[in-house]
């Protein structure tokens, strides 16, 4: 017979990735082209950005290694992540440096109709945060405990909705 201590087994904290998903009115390669090479026209800079009005640009080296960064109107230039998938039009992830300990983000983007994508999104790595990280203010009020990680992400995919099925002008 085993004492109480042996059998007793400790499982690490684990904090859910935070998991989205939205229709876009729009075929794969064109979701894809937009998200990845026009971010800076749709990407809700205010309040998700560390430059918000100062912002030029965000940009994206779509390769793995490359960087995605916000550029201001100074020329600074703020870092988002590293790029660790770029399979077009299906696959991509990056790390998300905003966090303070970075956590990673990957979207798949997976064609439904002719014109119509789902991007499915899943933002992992939280458990590498410690507790004030987890608590501070991101873009929203809340952090990752209070929920606005999530609904920031709410947000940024609709916008992305929006801007992939408007027609080209």
């Amino acid at each position: 017979m085993t004492a109480p201590e042996e059998d007793a087994r400790v499982l690490p904290l684990t904090r859910p990735p935070i998991r989205r998903s939205v229709l876009v009115r729009a075929g794969r390669a064109r979701t894809w082209a937009v998200f990845v090479g026009r971010m800076a026209e749709w990407w809700p800079l205010d309040p998700f950005s560390a430059g918000k009005a100062r912002v030029r640009d965000v940009t994206v080296q779509a390769r793995v290694g490359g960087t995605v960064a916000e550029v201001w109107d100074d020329g600074t230039v703020i870092p988002w992540g590293e790029v660790l998938t770029c399979a077009e039009p299906e696959h991509f992830a990056m790390t998300w440096n905003i966090t303070g300990t970075p956590t990673e983000v990957a979207l798949r983007f997976r064609a439904v109709a002719p014109a119509l994508t789902k991007v499915d999104l899943e933002h992992t790595g939280w458990d590498r945060l410690d507790t004030d990280e987890l608590r501070r203010d991101c873009a929203l009020p809340g952090g990752y405990e209070g929920g606005a990680v999530a609904t920031g992400w709410d947000h940024i995919l609709a916008a992305l909705q929006r801007a992939a099925a408007q027609e080209d002008e």
